[in-house]
């Protein structure tokens, strides 16, 4: 293991997890403070293993226990501090404040041009954590001015799905083809194609199902229904079915023990930057670890490949499912301190919008 470059001194190893709350029995401004806790615990785990084959995560970390930070030879966040979130909290904190600015509603011009932004206010912190593939084509286009409703028609990684968390919290389940709508509005200016909204409706929607009581099982069933709606929306381009993989891998994974679902996951369901392979793998982990939020994120951020995005992704259903009393004290504690997010006041902000809408 690295040792760490500096930073605050925070504990980074919080030991054995403590059984979680039964889904649904904290309250809903507990379950959004979880959700967006739960991406940044998630997050920030996967940092060091992010981009890296399982392989090397294995000799290297053995089986992850807490944060660590991001070793010299990281090809993507060398040097980080323990507990240090990525693009995919600093993104959904980005989201969330557009909106609320926005009243709940998104506008792509203003999306595309904040997201430049961040990009060059990274780059002058000397970071490598940019903005993804897909997301900096669709917004190059739009800089070069390129007509906006094009930007983002080849956009199929999970970009969408790794910052949709706060449309999860702001828009109810209740009507679904609203809440895919909303999330729609949300990501086409950079993943207008149907594998794309596919991947970022499944994790609202389950967001979503978790703040009103489901437990990750029927927050699972509740992300395929709106994948199969989301997965007709943008542009169609050849990609395996999300709706249909989530459903799959949820189930291949289904009382295994934890180490061999890794490896399944890992070699069958897949661990890519595409959404067709890390939102289903998100939902597998939530399959080997229901009860437990901070085991899965544990179990994701060691998977191998982009393990940053798919722990995110499953420490936001799990924070929603279970609440953010249902993770370790001193990691929210670590969170904190290395990050300084507004996490609790935008979960006030978004459930505020959610009230206006149920």
């Amino acid at each position: 293991m690295s040792p760490s470059t500096g930073g605050p001194q925070v504990p980074t190893q919080p030991g054995p997890a403590q059984p979680a709350r039964p889904a649904g029995s904290s309250t809903v401004q507990a379950r959004a403070v979880g959700a967006l806790t739960g991406l940044a615990v998630g997050d920030a785990l996967g940092m060091p293993t992010q981009s890296l084959p399982r392989e090397r995560i294995q000799a290297r970390y053995g089986q992850l226990t807490g944060f660590e930070p991001g070793p010299a030879d990281q090809p993507i966040a060398p040097g980080m501090p323990a507990g240090a979130v990525t693009d995919d909290t600093e993104q959904a904190v980005l989201l969330g404040r557009l909106l609320f600015a926005g009243a709940g509603r998104i506008d792509g011009h203003r999306l595309a041009r904040e997201l430049l932004a961040w990009e060059d206010d990274m780059r002058r912190r000397g970071s490598l954590d940019l903005l993804g593939p897909s997301t900096r084509a669709a917004v190059a286009a739009v800089a070069a001015g390129r007509p906006i409703e094009e930007a983002g028609r080849f956009g199929t990684t999970n970009g969408a799905a790794m910052r949709i968390t706060p449309v999860g919290i702001a828009v109810p389940p209740s009507d679904l083809d609203r809440l895919v709508a909303r999330v729609v509005e949300a990501s086409w200016v950079t993943h207008n194609t149907g594998v794309a909204l596919a991947g970022a409706a499944a994790v609202a929607a389950a967001v979503s199902a978790g703040l009103d009581g489901a437990d990750p099982a029927t927050a699972t069933a509740t992300a395929v229904r709106a994948a199969q709606l989301a997965g007709t929306r943008g542009h169609w381009i050849a990609a395996a079915d999300v709706a249909a993989r989530i459903d799959w891998a949820s189930r291949l994974v289904a009382h295994r023990p934890p180490e061999e679902a890794a490896e399944v996951i890992y070699r069958l369901v897949g661990t890519s930057v595409a959404t067709q392979e890390s939102v289903p793998a998100a939902f597998a982990v939530l399959a080997v670890h229901p009860d437990d939020p901070w085991r899965a994120c544990l179990l994701a951020a060691s998977l191998g490949g982009d393990c940053d995005t798919i722990a995110a992704i499953v420490g936001a259903i799990a924070g929603a499912t279970h609440g953010v009393d249902a993770f370790p004290v001193t990691a929210l504690e670590t969170i904190d301190a290395v990050n300084h997010l507004p996490l609790t006041d935008m979960a006030t902000h978004l459930l505020a919008l959610r009230q206006q809408q149920s």
